[in-house]
């Protein structure tokens, strides 16, 4: 097995060797979502970058892998979003007058502005409305709305987007309350100022209020991940079904003297823990003392705490308070902290050690440092020193728009669902990851965009090619299962192939190094597009390349319709239609259609004759499922019929020759084209058969019509102007010379040609406007002439 190195967040720096603890084998743990929105572009980051490496280590590398994620379906943030949908469906059941209404809905805004946007809310005392907050928030905070810092210097950040979620929720506020449609329009800002009035009054005894948007978000989740062809774990967990084990957990460290209880919570402590040896913040320790984050890691509903020995102690167990779930333990009733959700759930399924802890590196502090913590705490003893519970912590890079990362808190987010309707396909969001280190931050720019697109293109093109090359060569079967190192092509192609394996295992065995693996197969497709227009070029070669290709991209997770070991030739791309028999019915209307025109060439008479139902039986009677080689057999026949027509159209009389070769077009324009089937013509060759998406050659014929119809559109519009201008000149050539500046009352005498020589105060006319009108005599005089010759003198 290969010497893998891997970037390990426990030693910063270089990559370090990768040896789990038993040879062969990995164990991993990956934390998974917490369920209460959407999943959104940075969650697709962190889920398809884990699955690229986890696919590499299975089939590539060989390893078996037991891969571990957990669902977090216990957290503040699903408290506070489940109760306020629960509060807020029972105030629209309340009876409101206009007036009730819009007194909530302004008590609602102006507790919003205090809470997150205090400028709106001078200390004067003048109160805040819909009528002058958009004076305000433009004096206020305009600079943010203009793309800049509040404070007018650096980049904006998550600070600046933060404030523009909170403008665009007031925004809507400050439209509803003016519309009267408080409820629907205000909801953002009414749901923190219903929760702060009610929370408390909340039954959750019965905890389906949690559950219900929990379970409907897990499966909004797990559709998201199989919509992005990421492997299902091995193991799902949920913190639901651990509380009475995490209670027991919790225990144990108390016992260990690392964790008190106050006030009906337990804390971990961390001076005991490091007095006994052990390291607090492993992963960073430059944040150990950031407030901030340490606020972010205990919920927003534990704000206020009190019993803390000090302030970065952290909840193992958190009290319960009114209107919020509850569990009973030795401290009372109360609930997980978040951190050791995930310390008890991965210890129970992996033991006291694992290989590999994944997740986003937002989570690296708080989250990760103190499971850390907790579970040392938890295994460790006291003579031996300190227990190593995670090997290797891998940690995703953020996903980032306009400098901030993307976040369900920040709302700057669009959904997986929203992507793959609107932006991207599966594979094209995993190529963009592809191009980017997986423990790297990524900012999706257009850019990247492109290279992605080319890069997909280029390798459609290229299976495309080969493909329908052996086809048409008569290769149906192709070549045997290849292996990841021993298979070469004869000729040219094999010190390419050679050196590509090479350069593979070198970027796999570099902590996954997907960028160079992505360069190496884009340029050793190249070398095999060069190779495979050469006049004698064995096919066979290029085959052998193009099925290493599939098998790596196979490999990567770029094809969702393919299985290890990914012996197949291509990727999968959604185009021969599934029922033959629509293939079969186009032949048989290119055949009637080819009948009734009589043509008496024996050539067409034969082709016609033929039928390739024997040989579409003869594959279904194997076993043959691929849609495109069942379909095959119908194409071809109809692709040499359209060829034989092609061939023989100069001997046709005009009449015929103009129906062939509207038929021929529209054989390959349409009847074929509407299947997913391009023709692509070849000199003195049979045209090349290709399977392509049928929405892509739809609207390549629609954009081709377009531009036919935009020349057709640009030519007629040139014919009128012409038409136009022809008539204005004409209409002005009427007029003979003589005539021409008779009726300008500027002039009172002209000589015999009728060019004026007084103007009319009777002075003489100047010789420079004499000049100029004798100019436009004669030029005029030319045109009248021309006008005479072309219409006659009696015009």
């Amino acid at each position: 097995m290969a010497s893998i190195k891997v970037y390990n967040s426990l030693k910063p720096g270089a990559a370090v060797p990768f040896v789990p603890r038993e040879e062969g084998k990995v164990a991993w743990y990956a934390c998974g979502p917490t369920v209460y929105d959407q999943s959104h572009l940075g969650h697709a980051r962190n889920y398809v970058s884990t699955d690229i490496i986890r696919r590499i280590l299975l089939h590539y590398f060989g390893f078996k892998v037991n891969f571990v994620m957990n669902i977090t379906d216990v957290d503040d943030k699903i408290i506070i979003k489940a109760r306020r949908k629960r509060l807020f469906i029972l105030e629209k059941e309340k009876t409101y007058t206009p007036e009730q209404s819009h007194k909530l809905g302004t008590e609602a805004f102006v507790a919003y502005a205090k809470s997150n946007l205090p400028l709106l809310v001078p200390e004067d005392g003048t109160t805040l409305d819909e009528n002058n907050y958009t004076g305000r928030r433009d004096a206020a905070y305009g600079r943010v709305l203009a793309g800049g810092t509040l404070s007018g210097e650096g980049k904006p950040g998550d600070g600046e987007a933060k404030l523009k979620m909170h403008l665009t929720n007031m925004d809507a506020a400050a439209q509803g309350l003016k519309s009267g449609n408080v409820l629907d329009g205000a909801e953002e800002i009414l749901l923190p100022y219903l929760d702060s009035l009610y929370k408390e009054t909340i039954d959750t005894s019965d905890q389906t209020m949690f559950t219900d948007l929990t379970q409907f978000m897990e499966k909004e989740f797990t559709d998201d991940m199989d919509a992005l062809n990421v492997l299902r774990p091995d193991v799902v967990t949920r913190v639901t079904e651990y509380v009475p084990q995490i209670v027991t957990f919790v225990e144990q460290i108390v016992n260990k003297g690392f964790a008190y209880e106050a006030e009906g919570s337990v804390y971990f402590d961390i001076a005991s823990f490091e007095k006994a040896g052990n390291t607090y913040a492993r992963l960073r320790p430059e944040s150990r003392n950031d407030k901030a984050l340490q606020e972010e890691g205990e919920g927003s509903l534990s704000k206020g705490a009190g019993g803390k020995r000090r302030p970065g102690d952290f909840a193992l167990w958190k009290q319960s308070k009114p209107g919020e779930p509850y569990w009973p333990s030795p401290w009372g009733n109360g609930r997980p902290g978040w951190h050791i959700e995930c310390s008890v759930m991965a210890s129970d399924k992996l033991g006291e050690q694992m290989d590999i802890h994944s997740g986003g590196i937002d989570l690296a502090f708080p989250h990760h440092d103190n499971e850390l913590a907790q579970s040392e705490a938890f295994f460790c003893q006291h003579d031996k020193g300190e227990h190593t519970w995670v090997k290797y912590f891998l940690h995703m890079g953020h996903l980032s728009i306009a400098g901030s990362k993307m976040s369900k808190s920040l709302k700057n987010f669009q959904t997986i669902k929203d992507a793959l309707a609107t932006t991207y396909s599966a594979r094209n969001m995993r190529i963009v990851f592809l191009m980017g280190r997986w423990n790297e931050g990524v900012e999706i720019s257009e850019e990247m965009r492109r290279q992605a697109d080319s890069w997909e293109a280029t390798l459609d093109n290229f299976f495309t090619n080969i493909k329908s090359r052996l086809a048409a060569a008569g290769v149906t079967n192709g070549l045997k299962a290849l292996s990841l190192t021993e298979d070469t092509p004869a000729g040219d192609l094999t010190v390419e192939l050679q050196q590509a394996k090479k350069d593979l295992e070198t970027a796999l065995s570099n902590s996954f190094d997907t960028p160079a693996v992505m360069r190496l197969i884009q340029q050793l497709v190249r070398d095999a597009n060069i190779y495979m227009d050469k006049s004698d070029a064995d096919l066979q070669a290029v085959e052998v390349v193009a099925r290493w290709v599939t098998k790596i991209v196979g490999i990567l997770g770029l094809d969702a319709d393919a299985q290890p070991p990914y012996d197949g030739l291509g990727w999968s791309s959604a185009t021969a239609i599934a029922d033959s028999r629509v293939y079969a019915a186009v032949l048989a209307k290119v055949q009637e259609d080819v009948l009734a025109l009589n043509l008496s060439e024996p050539s067409i008479k034969a082709l016609l004759d033929q039928s390739p139902q024997s040989e579409v039986a003869e594959l279904e009677k194997s076993g043959e499922r691929d849609p495109e080689k069942l379909a095959l057999p119908y194409v071809r026949a109809v692709s040499r019929i359209r060829d034989e027509l092609r061939r023989i159209v100069s001997s046709l009389t005009p009449d015929v020759k103009k129906l062939v070769l509207a038929l021929s077009d529209r054989i390959r324009d349409y009847d074929l084209a509407d299947l997913g089937v391009q023709l692509d013509d070849q000199a003195d060759k049979p045209s090349l058969i290709k399977f392509v998406p049928a929405a892509k050659l739809i609207a390549a014929r629609e954009e081709k019509a377009a531009l036919v119809a935009e020349k057709a559109r640009q030519k007629e519009e040139a014919r009128k102007a012409k038409e136009k201008a022809d008539q204005e000149k004409w209409e002005k050539a009427k007029l003979a010379p003589q005539d021409m500046f008779k009726e300008d009352k500027k002039y009172q005498e002209w000589d015999a040609d009728g060019i004026p020589t007084k103007l009319a105060d009777g002075s003489d006319l100047p010789k420079s406007q004499q000049k100029k009108l004798k100019k436009d005599w004669d030029r005029q005089k030319k045109l009248h002439q021309e006008y005479q010759t072309k219409f006659g003198t009696g015009a």
